[in-house]
């Protein structure tokens, strides 16, 4: 069988593509994948890390405000379709799927074009505009929250949840021995901070601006700064003298660091909720606002409204978070609440579903 999966531009789009293509590698032994992404993108670099052939289109988003870089985006969309019929008419895929970003829209319009059968990951609770166009034409949506028949075809719909990376609940190395690496006091609490795999402006000032109280309780942090801002932390860490708090441009082992963290700040994607519900421990979400339809504050009320999760507004984060947290900390019944409740929401074979989906769909065309 043959798999294009189209999709990028973030961690949130690539690392679940990854995921589903390595659950059909282990049920499909003979499958041939091939990834289309967004030319300059993050996927260009970390598919191929993954082991994945990739192509890139020229594509990029329409901005939402008036500027000259909207000129260009006819001519990328054109070239991007005429590209991507290109590469299915050589590729022949037996299934295409599209999991988010800027390349999945004209990747999945010339694969339904050209006959090829279509699935959709749609990762958010409110789906974008280019999913709910390309809904029409799929045969499966694989959905990852309850009630979205309010945008698809109820009869296309399959509730699988977010594919995440596995190896984020795989470690070998126990709790002490990963905070003594890292320099850390093992009976003291560790907050971990993300603002996803490029950082968020928001967190970093937030966090700028509380580590220091954070200090004074004893709490520890491990910070994903984003590459932009990891010297400006660094130079904050040095200038107030703090061993208790370690910044990071960028977290691979992030199994070994949802491991030891005793709470979680986070931005409200997809996969990063999915991921936080797979750990079960408890968190506090900032919403980006930077986002088409204010989807991450959907994502974090799907959690808030069972229990499972605390909210704060981007707006009143550099003021509340360091508080928030403190308080938080003091609370252990509220935090071991907020763990089992995020832990009920987990779909941890959700790389699995969606694999068979797909492969059924390719046994169907093959016939």
């Amino acid at each position: 069988m043959r798999y294009i999966i189209s999709g990028g531009g973030t961690g949130g789009h690539i690392f679940p593509a990854i995921a589903i293509a390595n659950a059909l590698c282990d049920l499909d032994k003979e499958a041939e994948i091939l990834f289309i992404g967004a030319k300059g993108r993050m996927e260009m670099e970390k598919v191929p890390e993954a082991g994945y052939k990739i192509e890139g289109l020229w594509i990029s988003g329409l901005q939402r405000r008036l500027t000259y870089k909207n000129i260009s985006f006819p001519f990328k969309v054109a070239g991007s379709l005429l590209k991507a019929l290109q590469i299915v008419k050589s590729f022949k895929p037996d299934v295409a799927i599209g999991v988010g970003g800027y390349a999945s829209g004209p990747t999945l319009r010339v694969s339904a074009f050209s006959k090829v059968p279509c699935v959709i990951q749609e990762q958010n609770s409110y789906p974008g505009i280019t999913n709910k166009v390309l809904a029409r034409r799929a045969e499966k949506i694989c959905v990852a929250y309850e009630g979205m028949e309010k945008f698809f075809n109820p009869s296309k719909i399959v509730f699988t949840g977010n594919p995440v990376r596995q190896s984020i609940t795989q470690c070998d190395k126990d709790r002490n021995e990963i905070l003594q690496e890292l320099g850390l006091d093992s009976g003291k609490p560790v907050l971990l901070v993300v603002g996803g795999s490029l950082g968020a402006r928001t967190i970093n000032h937030s966090i700028a601006a509380s580590v220091q109280l954070f200090a004074e309780h004893g709490i520890q942090v491990l910070w994903q700064t984003g590459k932009l801002y990891i010297d400006e932390a660094n130079q904050i860490i040095r200038q107030h003298n703090l061993h208790c708090v370690k910044a990071f441009s960028f977290i691979s082992a992030m199994n070994e660091f949802y491991k030891v963290s005793d709470m979680i700040v986070s931005r409200a994607g997809a996969i990063a909720i999915s991921e936080l519900c797979l750990i079960g421990k408890p968190a506090i979400l900032i919403p980006s606002p930077n986002v088409a339809e204010d989807h991450q504050t959907k994502n974090a009320m799907a959690l808030v409204n069972k229990d499972a999760a605390m909210i704060i507004r981007d707006s009143e984060a550099v003021e509340k978070l360091g508080t928030l947290v403190v308080n938080l900390f003091k609370d252990e019944v509220q935090r071991y609440r907020f763990g089992k409740n995020i832990s009920k929401l987990a779909k941890p074979n959700a790389s699995n579903d969606i694999a068979w989906e797909i492969i059924k769909l390719a046994q169907q065309k093959k016939k």
